[in-house]
């Protein structure tokens, strides 16, 4: 096994900049499309669902191999600010605290059943070839 390269700047800059670009965008949505609090939340789930079809298109874009601090500009950055596990899970909670367990339940197993289908039909977007050199070019230079 490979130790990791010590962290570089570039790359820490990259993501604190997309992490903040993502969830600056993922609050203006949340502002724009306000969930009732006893609803389905459908603002975060299709947050959530776009960010995973999104993160695994990544892969099968090869002008983001061309610069080294794309890939952690956009996945674990933009992506990972958009994306939010937290919001998901308290939302749930919400609603089963609020007595809504058939509403919280569909939100639980449908933002995962929707995601896994979102990164499968983004996977055959790209090699197996690509994805491997996506791996190793993310930020571990």
């Amino acid at each position: 096994m490979t130790p990791r390269s010590a962290l570089r700047p570039s790359l820490v800059g990259a993501v604190a900049v997309g992490g903040a670009i993502g969830a600056v965008l993922r609050y203006a949505l949340t502002l724009a499309f306000p969930d009732p609090s006893d609803g389905f939340p459908w603002t975060i789930f299709a947050i959530n669902v776009v960010g995973c079809a999104v993160l695994a298109t990544l892969p099968a874009i090869p002008v983001l191999r061309l610069h080294p601090v794309l890939p952690p500009l956009l996945g674990p950055g933009v992506l990972g600010g958009f994306t939010t596990l937290s919001t998901f899970a308290e939302q749930a909670r919400a609603l089963v605290a609020g007595g809504h367990v058939v509403t919280a339940t569909a939100y639980v197993v449908g933002s995962v059943a929707v995601g896994l289908v979102a990164v499968a039909l983004a996977d055959r977007l790209s090699s197996v070839v690509a994805r491997v050199e996506f791996l190793g070019e993310e930020g571990d230079q």
